[in-house]
């Protein structure tokens, strides 16, 4: 095999990787904790972790932080077993709770859309499981033994979290052999002091070297198996040493594949930060960028490898899509030294079952404080409609004066980049049938 098609296969393996080694160290940091109240949205394996509100304007522990739901995250442990998920009854409120393999493709999703809001028992197994399912548990079979379940619950603003707890407080993960017992306070786990649990997982798995990476990738496909449809990729690995069930060996590498192995890391992040830059993946349009294939991948992994550097954790289309403004109608970048406006025609919102939003971000991705303390304008705010029944939205550092302010979204004085997210799009908006209006500078 040539120099050249070695170096091929280690990138194409690195972006393979990407996602499974980002979510172990996702994993154990979000689950190094001793209870679900030390840290914001981690608790220990099979514990639901709340967020029973908004971040701070000032906080930057999340990235791209949504001010649409409120979340509940748990991380399912299911190598000693299956465990069971209890879903609330909310038929009234929109709720999602996508289950996501360690590779990051979500294989479930309970919750509004699709089993309409109403309380069930999720029976979680993992792989190859063939036990008895107890009578009233719905068998799901997990493709990895360690799941991330990251339920989102509809948010209507600050007044309405009392409401948004009682649902969350419904929220429960059970043992197998606990089912239909009174649940009781967990005991404080275990933490491992050798976790990093400063450092964001995305710049751990980053800071890797390709030898690193590849070594900690061979381990993790001892327990996680890859896809089905993942064979192509398996057989090409071979060439550079990986073999699930098998140790990495970098030694027993000759002097090509060793080369092509120290160089994918550069070559493969190098790629997947130009692609998020240059917005070079998915539909582009107007200055609006997004992907109608998140959730689940099959064998598009360049992509999966993207969405799990840009976003890790993205809803399948069908519950949600993210486009994200990156320039302006004359193909600028965003700053906050010009005003903007974002005008909608008269039944030309976003094509939505559920709802949308406009959610301000920085040049990092994070909120931006204000004197408003609005991080976002959504279609159930009391926004005002013009005369003929369109809407303007106004982007800028500035208020745009008291009669307009409703329909102000708070910019930075630097650079930021908005994004929409539309929650259950319709079919026709999933079809092709709404694109995103130019931002105009005004």
């Amino acid at each position: 095999m040539s120099q050249f098609d070695l170096n091929k296969v280690a990138v194409d393996a690195y972006l393979y990787a990407y996602p499974l080694v980002t979510m172990e160290y996702t994993r154990r940091q979000m689950t190094n904790v001793p209870d679900a109240n030390t840290a914001l949205l981690r608790a220990p394996a099979n514990q639901f972790a709340h967020a029973r509100e908004y971040p701070a304007a000032d906080s930057k522990d999340v990235v791209r932080f949504n001010f649409d739901t409120l979340y509940s995250f748990a991380w399912l442990d299911l190598r000693d077993g299956p465990v069971i998920l209890h879903a609330p009854d909310a038929p009234d409120r929109y709720y999602l709770t996508p289950m996501l393999d360690m590779w990051t493709d979500i294989f479930a999703v309970p919750g509004s859309r699709n089993t309409l809001g109403e309380a069930r028992d999720f029976l979680i197994a993992p792989p190859a499981w063939s036990g008895e399912v107890p009578s009233g548990l719905d068998l799901i079979v997990a493709p990895t033994p360690h799941v991330w379940v990251m339920g989102r619950t509809q948010s209507n603003g600050p007044d309405d979290f009392a409401e948004v707890h009682r649902i969350q407080d419904q929220y429960r993960i059970i043992r197998l052999d606990a089912y239909g017992q009174e649940s009781s306070t967990p005991s404080a786990a275990p933490v491992d002091p050798s976790v990093d649990d400063v450092t964001p997982p995305l710049e751990q798995a980053n800071a890797l070297t390709s030898i690193e990476f590849f070594t900690l990738f061979a381990e993790l496909l001892k327990e996680n198996p890859p896809h089905a449809n993942d064979y192509p990729i398996l057989h090409r690995m071979r060439a550079i040493g990986i073999v699930p069930g098998e140790d990495f060996n970098p030694a027993a590498l000759d002097d090509a594949a060793n080369a092509a192995v120290s160089a994918a890391r550069d070559t493969a992040l190098q790629d997947l930060v130009r692609a998020m830059t240059e917005a070079s993946i998915g539909i582009v349009r107007n200055g609006w960028n997004w992907e109608q294939s998140f959730g689940t991948y099959g064998t598009s992994y360049r992509v999966r490898a993207l969405v799990a550097m840009a976003g890790l954790g993205a809803n399948l289309p069908e519950d949600a899509i993210y486009p994200n403004a990156f320039a302006d109608a004359d193909g600028q970048p965003f700053t906050g030294a010009h005003d903007y406006v974002l005008h909608f025609d008269a039944g030309q919102q976003p094509g939505v079952d559920a709802f949308w939003s406009l959610t301000m971000y920085d040049g990092d991705g994070f909120q931006v404080p204000n004197p408003l303390n609005r991080f976002v304008i959504r279609d159930r705010d009391p926004l005002i409609l013009n005369r003929d029944g369109s809407l303007d939205i106004y982007i800028q550092h500035t208020s745009p004066g008291t009669e307009r302010e409703a329909n102000w979204l708070p910019a930075p004085q630097g650079a930021f980049a908005p994004m929409l997210r539309l929650y259950s799009p319709t079919t026709e908006t999933l079809a092709g049938d709404f694109t995103p209006p130019k931002i105009i500078k005004r």
